[in-house]
This record gives structure tokens, C-alpha cells and sequence, in this order.
């Protein structure tokens, strides 16, 4: 140590050390870090390793490793300043030995350390500021190099200094140190567990063990090995540089090259055997997304040393490193011993030919990083496309027979390596050479269920969609792409593969014919007639793919001819897959004309089948897999057809003639589906061009070439699907799409009347909206459905109500209104029989409403309601029942407010044209036992006899009003009306007493009308014992009452107690009425709900009154009689302001001369009653009383009868005076 020391010419200690020690101090070198890198593929290395600080790309440029740095005469190495420019050469033993020396002290650190959290921070601070101290000293040694060496000469011994021998010395003695340093350090695959553990230590913070330090010093020092090994051979400018002293003590020869080759052989074994080491725990479906580099350092290693490589490749000639690891990985792949510089890869590993593929797909991906440490996708590394090729024969080698995991895996790489690399002609062929052997295989990994299926293409878009993708590969770092083991087998993958080589060469170049006619020599006749469904959905896809990356039309005649060697008699499954392919070619923009003939021929055939009577079920389910997948490609190919001008009609042939009539429910609706999806695509697409034609003036040729294409669609339409809608308009039963498709034929004929057939001309809306809509035969579903479609359409209900079109707009829409009317009437037919509804009932109902809304504002029904009295109907979602109340009262208001008579007639017709032939709408209900629709019907018709009186008492509607009456009101039968009727009897009653009052034909046969139904429904409904609560709402006593008089009231309530008296209060002798106390109690409600005051009316049940008070004792009658009469007489006294009431005197009279002589004693004790309430009309009476007398005791002939005089003499004594008076008189007989 003592000579070392005594030979530099700068000792240990300077004098000015301790005054200047700061300035000593220069920054901290670049250096291996991984503390603060995230894990990112593409993420940038370390912003302290040495591509990120430039250290790298100083060294290829060969530019000054520390430009800022080293400027100053001394220098701090280990804690001491030595002179910068001579340091090294005078001290080098030293200096290498006080390195050493650090190296010895941080692998004691490791040794020692413990899990004592106490000590953990000084322990890093400790292992970080020896590490630093080796890594300065590595950076001060390539320093030295770069500036101060310089290749040495022949020196005359006699004048040479001793410095210069020395210098002359330095690239020997430093290449000793180095070979020194590597034999020291050992290699990284011996480095102890504890040691290795360090590469991936969990959420590291910012305080790391010494075994951590330890390690990146060691990846510091493999690296600075071979970067101070590049910069003394380019220094020596060629000149080989030997370690003599090794030499002469070995007799073996070290250069700088050979340890440059040894030890950058040693590190790249070792970082494959890591590698190798992480493999074994990576599944298949994680290969691309796991890496094999252990942590970010190792990665920035395996990018400067790609980039190291590549540089001495380019100017050194040397080894490429991709010739590095070929040579490495090739006796790893055929089990062949390795080359002696690549020793000590580990023995076992899990699968070494899935391993390669796996490190050189990451290796290729890392040589996307620049110089700088970022990725740029630029091409830094040169493909390796040689060994990838080797690699390919060996996954596809027939005797090796790989599973599909292994191959998914090994082609997902390839697939990496296109995406990195020029895609490879010759890969692409040795694959297909595979797949074109194993077409029909299942290509499923077990273990990973139905994920590893890949899509299961069951639409022609959907097989488009796949080759797309297939075509469009992920970004290589996507989620897409490295999840794509989980979503694509093989095969996929491959043609994703193949798609790329076939895109790199678009003009159809040399490489795309070869690889086209590759794949055209695997198919004839024989293989296409084996291949099973597997295999023709392969077939398919691969010719999708082919036709989208070269010659549509080319590549879909080739695959036409070879799916024309497939069997007529093929399975369904096979017809199902051959369709859905050429469909898919569809899609791609090819013209129908070049395999409408074979498509629709095949389609014909299988529809005729599927439509014979013979064909049996199980067939039939068999043969629906391949028509139901015709319909959704043709669907898919008008939906996603801008223009519809590839002759798409040719697809919509005489095969639908047949099918639509065989098809069931659940056929039929999927049927129908495709028949509203191509009627809407049509019109829209035709739409589209209309407005669009005023910018394609100029060229009305084109305009008039694309309507004959659309013309042709629509008449394909016509003649093979609108006749089998018209076969079904009466169905009972329809179906649910049924309405829709009709109304989109309904839209067409709107939008191209000239498409529409002969038979529906000259106004093709109105005839098919008479067909669907208007047809009193049409089922209200259908109806409901339907007409929303139209009316909701603002340009064809303008059309409709145009003045161009006056003759028949008015019609149209009473015609809509009419249906709507018979809708709301049997909206409840379609409920369950027990009344609730079903998920069709409550779809109805919804339509039902959305149809009302319509209607509603029709401007015909619109002009109405705003014209009606009263408020307007605000509600958006007003319920059918209200609205139709609302509307019936509006004609009905509106009626009574014309003057004219011209306006009256014509407004009795249009009410006629609204309702229709409503008896025959409201059979169905009446006959059916659903409650709510017979009470809907009677409300219905209730509220068009009571608002449309006036009008129904013309000539033009008294023939309706007179059905409705013996219709519903006087049926042969009541049992299942009675609640209805209960309900809205009132409604009747109240609208035929008005009608009565002002029909001026039939008034009288009216007014015998209402009697009759009073009549029959005051006994109908009355009770056999007198009951309140059943008597207060008899609907008769209800349809009289009201809370104000009127005259239309009062003229009911007449009826009503003429009804009462002559038919059901006339005594027969002494005998009483039968049910008199209920009808007493009806009377009396009768009377004192309405406070009429007219005597003429009030007098009308007085005789039948006086005469229960008369003869009748039972208790309840003669109150109720009492009450009543008390109610009449005071009504009666209080009208006849002016004196005794004269029409009460009238029945008083009547009531006294008819009961003369019988009942004499029983008239005065009745009279004695009326006297209490009004003594002036019995005093009215008493003449007519005394002469009345005195002609019964003439008539006895037995003289004065003084029993009789004795209650005349009570009655008087109740009139005052005149009384008295009759008294007086009485006595002086």
C-alpha cells in the first residue's frame, strides 16, 4: 500500500482538501434506478438511468460521457482528491483496489443486515453512498478514457518518462482490472436468493436494503464493463489490446475484445436465464402482457445493449445482437448443447420453444425505445424475421403436433413481430400451410371455457364485423391486442397475420398474388365437400378476409365456385353458413347481380321445402336455421347499404311467396321484423335522395337511374309481401308486427304512389289505409297499432286533409275518428275472461292512448274542440274513455250552436260518419260476459243519447236513436245488463225525454219510447220491500233528478209520475197497488229531491196519494202517503200566491164526487188532513161537501144522518168562519 502511494504523484490528502472539498464534488453519474418508474410497457425508462441522462446516446455518438462534469484539476475518488488527468494511470492498482474494497464493504452490509426497522435507514444511506462512490469511479475510469488516453507508441527507452510508460501501460493494466472486476463480481445468475429477491421488492418506497444496492452496483458494473471495453477499443483506433500480465502469468491470450465478447455472452445468458426464471409462472393468456424483464433496470439493460449492438454492428462489423441471440436461443429451441460463451442458461425450462417465441416477441418490442429511453415507434432494431421463420416450422411441424394453447400463444406472438416488423411472406405461407391442414379443427383451449371460443358469428354483419377486426388488428400495447389469447383462436389470430401481409402490398404486387394463389390451390371439390361447419365458418371468414385486403369482385367469384362444389342436399347447418357468408361478401360492396341467381335459387328451393305439407316437423325447425339467417343478412345488407343501387331487390324473390304463409307465430313475427327493417331502409334511403337531388342537378341522370332502383325494391316488395299482409288483415289472432309492416307499405305507397299495384290505384294511402285501418272487419288490435304509424306522420295527414284532396280528406278523417271510436268501444275484448290484463292487453292500452292523442288533433276533431264550449283538454296523455266523452260532447255543443240548416244537416252526417254503424261495434261486448266492456258500451251510447239529443231527433238519426232503444234499452233479456244499465240508464232516460220534446216526426212514438223504457225499468229496478239505500239510487229516481229545475228536467219528472201513477199507484176496488210502501218511498224521494213548484206537475200523484190515505192503515204506507201528500199540498199553497190553488181544488173535487156515498166518512178524515196543511181549498169545497151530504141522506131516504153530519161538523170546524158558518147552516135543516 505504502509503494502504491509513494508512486502518485498526488497524495492521499492534499493540502487544500478540506477548504475546496464542495467544488471536489461532482453530480451524481447516471445510474440503474427503478425506485421511481411505474410498470409501463411504453413508459419511459428512468430519469437517472443512463439512457434518460444521455449516457447512451454520448457513447454512440462518441461524444464525452461527462461533458460538465471532471473539469476541475483534482477530482474526490473514495473519499480522497486525486489529480484528474493523472489519477488513473499513476494509481490504477489503488484506485481499483479501494473500489474493490466498497464492493467488499456493501456485500458485508447485506450479510449483517437485518429486519430491525431501526436500523433500516442508515443501513440504505450507508449501501446508497458506497454504490455511488463505485458508480463515480466507473464514470471517472470512462472519462479518463475518453479525454486522456491516447494509443500508444514505441518509445525510446532512453528518453522516455516514467509517466509515459505508465500511460503506455494503462490499457493492459486496466483491462486486467476489469477482467478482474468480472471474475469478482461473479455473474448475475449466482448471485445468492436474498440478492436476486431485490429485483422485485413489493411497493417500494424510498428506503431500500443493502441487497437492493448490491444488485443495481452489480448491473452498474456489467454495464460500465462493456461500455468502458467500447471506449478503449475505439480509443486504441483498432489496435488490439492485450492484458499482458495475464499473459504472461496463464499463457492464454485476453484482449478487449474477447472480454468485451465473454462478458457481454455471460450477461445476455443471464438475462435470458431470468428470464427463463419469470416464464415459469406466466400463463398463455398473460404472455403478452407479462414481461421478461424482472424490473424496469433489466429493461433499460436489454435497450442499451440491443442499441450497443447494433451501433458496433453498424461500424465495427461485428455480431448484430439479434446474431447474439440467435445463437443463444437456437440450442435452447433444439435441445442441442449451447455454444460454450452461452453457458449456464438453468437446465430445466418449462417449454423452451414457447419461451423463445414469448422473449423475442418482448425483445422486439423493446427495440421501440430510442436512444433517448422513450418509445417512438420507429424501427431502431432490425427485424429478425430468419429465426421468427425457424420458430414457425417448428410450431407448425405435423410431427411435433402442438395443442392449440401452444399454437394460439406462438401465433399471437408472430402476430406481435408483423406488428413491429414488415410482415413476412414467408411466415404467412408456412402458417397457411398449417391451417389449410387442420381448416376443420376446433381450435378450443379446455380450460378456458367459452372465453377461448372467440365471437360466434351468427349474422352476416356479424362475420363481417369479425373479418373487420381481423382486418383492423389492435395497437400492439392495446388491451385488445394482448387480451386477444382470451377472445381469438388461432386462426383468428392468423388472419390477422395475413390481413397485414396483404395490406403492405395494395397495388397487388408479386408477394399478394403469391399468397392469394396459395390459398386458392388448398381448395377443390373434394376438400369443400368435407369440410364440416367448422370448417366452412373458416372458410368463410379466411375469404373475407382476402376480399377485403384485395379484389372484391376476384376473391367472391373464386369463393362462390368453390361453395357451388358443396352438395345440394347439404345440412341446414352448411345452407346457414353459405348464406351468411355470401351475404357477408354483400356487405364488402358487391353488386347482388354477380350471386343473386345461385342465392336465390338455393333460398327458393328451401322455402318451397319448408312449405310442403310432407315436410315433417323436425325438417321444418331444421330448415328455419338457414331461412331465419337469410332474413337477418338481407336485413343487415339493406341497413347498411347507403344508396340501395346493388340491385338488392333480386334478394327479395318468389322464395318469400312461399315462406310467409308456412311460417308460425314466432316465424312469422321474425318474418315480419325483416319486412319493417327493409320498408323503413327503403324509404329512408329514398327520402335521403329526394333531398339530396337539388344538389345533384346537374347530373339527372344519375337521380333518375337511382329511382328505378328504388322502384324495383318497392315492387319486389309489393308483389311477394303485401298480398300475404292483406291475407291476414282479418285474423282474429294477428300477429304484432303485422300493423307495423302494413303501415310501413302504407308509408311507401305515400312516399312512391306510381310503386304501388294496379289494384290500389289511384290513391294507394286510402286503399290500404281502408284495408288496415278503417275496415270495420279489422280487429281493434290491429287497428291500434296501425294508425298511430300514419297519423302521427305530419306530412300524410296534411295530405289527407289538403284541399287538392277535399273530396275525400273530410271522409279520411271520419273514417280515423270512426275507428278510433269502434277501438275505445271493445277495448276490453282483448282482457283475460276473468277480467285482468295481459302483457298484449296492456300494450294495447298504450297504443289505445298514444292513438287517442292523435286523433285528438286531427284538424277536422281539433276545429271541433276548440269551437265547443268549456275547457279545452290540456292533458298530453289523455285517457281514451275521457277523451271520447270529451269528443261526444263537443259535436253535441257544437250541434246546438249552428243556426243554419245547411250546417245542421251536414254536421248530422259527420256526427253519422264519426260513430259508423256503433250497434254492430258494440255487438261483440254485449254478447261477451266482460263486465267493463258492457259497461263501457252502455256509458258509451248513454253519453251519445244524452249530448246528441237534439241531433239524434232528426229525420237523418232518429232511425239510430230507435235501434239504440230497442236495442239495449228494451232487449228480450236483462240478466248480464243490469249493472250497465244501473249505471247509465240516467243517461238514456234524460236524452230521449229531450229528443221527444223536439223531434217533430216521431215526438209522439219518442214520448211512448220513454214510458216504455220509465215503465219497464221503474219496475226492473225496484225493490220488493221498501229499502232506502236501494230506492235512493234507482236510476230512474236519478236520471229525474237535478239540483236546479229546469224545463227538460221538469218535462222528465212529468213522464216519470205520469208513468208512476197510471201504471203502478191505480188501486183495483179496495185492493191496494202491489210493492205500494217502495213505491210511496220512490214517490216521495222523487219529490223531495227536485223543489218543483209547479202545481200542474205537483198534483199529478195527488188522487193516488189521497186515495192510500184513504183506504190504506199499514203503518208505513200511510206515513209515507201522509208525507208526501203534506209535501204536495205545501208545495202546492206556497205557489198559489193569489188564493186557494186551483188545480188542488181540482183533484180535491174529483176525489170527493167519486167517493160519494162509499167512502163519505173516509173523504172528510182524509180532507181533515188537507186542512191542517191549506184550510183555503177545503173551504173551496164546502158547498160541493154539503151538497154532497145531503144528496146521500135524500138517497138513504132515513132523514138526517147524524153520524155522517158528525164528522162533516169535525172537517168544518177546522175551516174558520166559512166553517162556522156551513155549521150554522147545517143545523137549521
Amino acid at each position: 500500500m505504502a509503494d502504491d502511494f509513494s508512486q502518485s504523484l498526488t497524495p492521499p490528502v492534499s493540502p487544500f482538501a478540506a477548504d475546496s472539498l464542495c467544488e471536489l464534488t461532482p453530480a451524481r453519474p447516471p445510474c440503474f434506478c427503478c425506485s421511481e418508474t411505474k410498470e409501463d410497457p411504453t413508459g419511459a425508462l428512468s430519469a437517472e438511468g443512463y439512457t434518460a441522462r444521455g449516457s447512451l446516446k454520448r457513447l454512440l455518438l462518441r461524444l464525452d460521457p461527462a461533458p460538465a462534469e471532471y473539469e476541475t484539476d483534482t477530482v474526490e475518488l473514495f473519499g480522497f482528491p486525486w489529480v484528474t488527468e493523472t489519477a488513473l494511470v499513476e494509481s490504477t492498482k489503488l484506485l481499483f483496489g479501494l473500489f474493490r474494497q466498497k464492493l467488499y464493504r456493501l456485500e458485508s452490509l447485506v450479510q449483517s443486515s437485518s429486519h430491525d426497522f431501526g436500523q433500516a435507514g442508515s443501513l440504505h444511506y450507508e449501501a446508497e453512498d458506497l454504490r455511488q462512490q463505485c458508480v463515480s469511479f466507473l464514470q471517472y475510469v470512462k472519462v479518463f478514457v475518453h479525454r486522456f488516453l491516447e494509443p500508444f507508441s514505441s518509445l525510446d527507452a532512453g528518453h522516455s518518462h516514467s509517466y509515459e510508460e505508465l500511460e503506455a501501460l494503462l490499457p493492459s493494466a486496466l483491462l486486467e482490472e476489469l477482467f478482474g472486476i468480472t471474475l469478482l463480481l461473479g455473474r448475475l445468475k449466482d448471485l445468492p436468493a436474498n440478492i436476486q429477491s431485490a429485483f422485485t421488492i413489493p411497493n417500494p418506497g424510498k428506503i431500500f436494503p443493502p441487497s437492493w444496492h448490491l444488485l443495481h452496483l452489480h448491473l452498474d458494473i456489467h454495464w460500465s464493463v462493456l461500455e468502458i471495453l467500447h471506449l478503449l477499443g475505439h480509443k486504441m483506433q483498432g489496435q488490439v489490446v492485450y492484458a499482458h500480465q495475464f499473459v504472461n502469468l496463464t499463457g492464454e491470450n485476453l484482449t478487449d475484445t474477447s472480454l468485451f465478447e465473454e462478458h457481454l455472452c455471460s450477461l445476455l445468458c443471464d438475462l435470458t436465464g431470468l428470464a427463463i426464471g419469470k416464464y415459469s409462472k406466466v400463463r398463455p393468456t398473460e404472455a403478452l402482457s407479462s414481461h421478461h424483464y424482472l424490473c424496469s433496470c433489466t429493461k433499460e439493460l436489454w435497450v442499451q445493449l440491443m442499441h450497443l449492438l447494433e451501433y458496433r454492428n453498424k461500424v465495427l462489423h461485428t455480431q448484430s445482437f439479434w446474431s447474439y441471440m440467435n445463437s443463444l436461443l437456437r440450442p435452447l429451441v433444439s435441445g442441442k448443447p449451447a455454444a460454450e460463451q452461452f453457458s449456464g442458461l438453468p437446465k430445466h425450462c418449462k417449454d423452451p420453444l414457447g419461451f423463445t417465441w414469448w422473449l423475442l416477441t418482448h425483445v422486439a418490442m423493446l427495440g421501440q425505445y430510442s436512444r433517448n429511453g422513450t418509445v417512438q415507434y420507429e424501427k431502431h432494431l432490425g427485424d429478425n424475421w430468419t429465426f421468427a421463420e425457424e420458430l414457425l416450422k417448428l410450431t407448425c411441424n405435423p410431427k411435433v403436433s402442438l395443442a392449440e394453447e401452444q399454437v394460439r400463444m406462438h401465433v399471437h406472438c408472430c402476430l406481435s413481430l408483423c406488428l413491429l416488423w414488415e410482415p413476412s411472406t414467408s411466415a404467412v405461407s408456412t402458417l397457411w400451410d398449417y391451417y389449410s391442414k387442420n381448416l376443420s379443427a376446433a381450435f378450443t383451449v379446455p380450460w378456458l371455457g367459452m372465453s377461448g371460443v372467440g365471437t360466434l358469428c351468427k349474422t352476416p354483419l356479424a362475420l363481417s364485423e369479425q373479418a373487420r377486426s381481423c382486418c383492423s388488428p389492435s395497437p400492439l400495447h392495446s388491451p385488445g391486442h394482448t387480451q386477444l389469447y382470451r377472445s381469438a383462436n388461432s386462426f383468428h389470430i392468423f388472419l390477422r397475420v395475413l390481413a397485414l401481409c396483404l395490406s403492405q402490398d395494395r397495388a397487388g404486387g408479386v408477394p399478394q398474388r403469391q399468397i392469394k394463389g396459395r390459398i386458392y390451390s388448398k381448395f377443390s371439390s373434394k376438400k369443400m365437400q368435407e369440410l364440416p361447419e367448422a370448417g366452412l365458418m373458416n372458410f368463410l371468414l379466411l375469404f373475407l378476409v382476402v376480399a377485403r385486403q384485395v379484389e372484391l369482385e376476384d376473391v367472391s367469384s373464386r369463393a362462390c365456385e368453390l361453395l357451388g362444389f358443396l352438395p345440394s342436399n347439404c345440412p341446414p347447418g352448411h345452407r346457414t353458413l353459405v348464406w351468411r357468408g355470401q351475404l357477408s361478401l354483400l356487405l364488402l360492396g358487391l353488386d347482388v347481380g354477380a350471386q343473386a341467381s345461385w342465392l336465390a335459387s338455393s333460398f327458393n328451393e328451401t322455402a318451397k321445402e319448408f312449405y310442403d305439407k310432407t315436410t315433417e316437423v323436425s325438417r321444418r325447425l331444421a330448415l328455419w336455421g338457414p331461412l331465419g339467417s337469410y332474413l337477418e343478412g338481407v336485413a343487415e345488407v339493406f341497413e347498411t347499404s347507403a344508396s340501395l343501387n346493388l340491385s338488392e331487390e333480386k334478394l327479395l324473390n318468389e322464395g318469400f311467396d312461399w315462406l310467409l304463409p308456412a311460417c308460425r307465430l314466432s316465424e312469422l313475427n321474425s318474418a315480419l321484423g325483416f319486412l319493417q327493417t327493409v320498408l323503413a331502409q327503403l324509404r329512408r334511403v329514398h327520402q335521403r335522395s329526394v333531398q339530396s337531388a337539388p344538389a345533384v342537378a346537374w347530373a339527372p341522370g344519375n337521380s333518375s337511374v337511382v329511382k328505378e332502383r328504388h322502384l324495383a325494391v318497392a315492387a319486389a316488395l309489393w308483389a311477394h309481401f303485401f298480398p300475404f299482409l292483406r291475407s291476414l288483415r282479418l285474423s282474429q289472432t294477428p300477429p304484432a308486427q303485422l300493423a307495423d309492416a302494413a303501415a310501413g307499405f302504407t308509408l311507401l305507397a305515400f312516399d312512391l304512389p306510381s310503386s304501388a299495384p294496379q289494384d290500389l290505384q289511384p290513391s294507394p294511402v286510402q286503399s290500404i289505409m281502408q284495408c288496415f285501418g278503417w275496415d270495420d272487419m279489422v280487429h281493434p288490435l290491429l287497428v291500434t297499432r296501425y294508425l298511430p304509424h300514419l297519423l302521427q306522420n305530419s306530412e300524410l295527414v296534411s295530405s289527407l286533409s289538403s284541399d287538392s284532396a277535399a273530396v275525400v280528406s273530410g271522409s279520411a278523417q271520419s273514417l280515423s275518428v270512426r275507428a278510433w271510436f269502434r277501438c275505445v268501444l271493445q277495448q276490453h275484448l282483448h282482457k283475460n275472461p276473468d277480467g285482468s290484463d295481459s302483457r298484449k292487453g296492456r300494450a294495447a292500452e298504450e297504443q289505445l292512448c298514444e292513438l287517442t292523442r292523435l286523433v285528438l288533433r286531427l284538424p277536422q276533431v281539433d276545429g271541433l274542440l276548440q269551437r265547443a264550449p268549456g275547457p279545452q283538454p290540456t292533458a298530453t296523455r289523455l285517457e281514451p274513455t275521457a277523451a271520447l266523452e270529451i269528443f261526444i260532447k263537443a259535436v253535441g255543443s257544437v250541434y246546438s250552436g249552428l243556426q243554419a240548416l245547411s250546417e245542421r244537416s251536414a254536421m248530422v252526417t259527420r256526427a253519422l260518419d264519426y260513430i259508423g254503424d256503433i250497434l254492430k261495434h258494440i255487438k261483440p261486448s254485449l254478447v261477451s260476459k266482460n263486465q267493463e266492456g258492457l259497461q263501457l258500451t252502455y256509458w258509451a251510447l248513454g253519453c251519445i243519447v244524452k249530448h246528441w239529443s237534439p241531433l239524434l231527433a232528426t229525420s237523418k238519426a232518429q232511425q239510430l236513436l230507435f235501434r239504440i232503444v230497442d236495442g239495449l234499452l228494451l232487449p228480450h233479456n236483462l240478466t248480464q245488463q243490469d249493472k250497465a244499465l244501473r249505471d247509465s240508464l240516467p243517461l238514456y232516460l234524460q236524452g230521449l225525454s229531450v229528443a221527444s220534446s223536439v223531434s217533430q216526426s216521431q215526438g209522439a212514438y219518442l214520448k211512448q219510447q220513454l214510458r216504455s223504457v220509465i215503465r219497464r225499468y221503474l219496475d226492473h229496478f225496484l225493490p220488493a220491500s221498501p229499502s232506502m239505500g236501494i230506492i235512493a239510487n234507482h236510476p230512474v229516481l236519478l236520471s229525474a233528478c237535478e239540483a236546479n229545475p229546469s224545463t227538460r228536467g221538469a218535462a222528465l219528472r212529468r213522464t216519470v209520475l205520469e208513468v208512476l201513477c197510471e201504471s203502478f199507484l191505480q188501486f183495483k176496488g179496495h185492493a191496494p197497488p202491489p210493492r205500494l210502501a217502495a213505491l210511496l218511498m220512490f214517490l216521495l224521494e222523487l219529490l223531495r229531491r227536485n223543489s218543483d213548484s209547479d202545481p200542474a206537475l205537483l198534483t199529478l200523484p195527488l188522487p193516488s196519494l189521497l186515495r192510500c190515505v184513504m183506504l190504506v192503515n199499514e203503518p208505513q204506507v200511510r206515513k209515507t202517503s201522509t208525507d208526501a201528500l203534506q209535501l204536495v199540498v205545501e208545495r202546492c199553497a206556497a205557489a198559489s200566491t193569489e188564493g186557494p190553488c186551483d188545480q188542488m181544488i181540482t183533484v180535491l173535487r174529483s176525489f170527493v164526487e167519486e167517493n160519494e156515498g162509499v167512502y163519505d166518512r173516509q173523504v172528510y178524515s182524509v180532507l181533515e188532513t188537507v186542512a191542517v196543511l191549506d184550510p183555503s181549498v177545503v173551504q173551496a169545497l164546502i158547498p160541493n161537501l154539503s151538497v154532497s151530504l145531503r144528496n146521500t141522506e135524500h138517497k138513504r131516504g132515513l132523514g138526517r144522518n147524524i153520524a155522517l153530519r158528525s164528522a162533516y161538523r169535525k172537517l168544518l170546524c177546522l175551516l174558520g168562519e166559512s166553517g162556522q158558518a156551513e155549521i150554522t147552516s147545517l143545523e137549521a135543516d
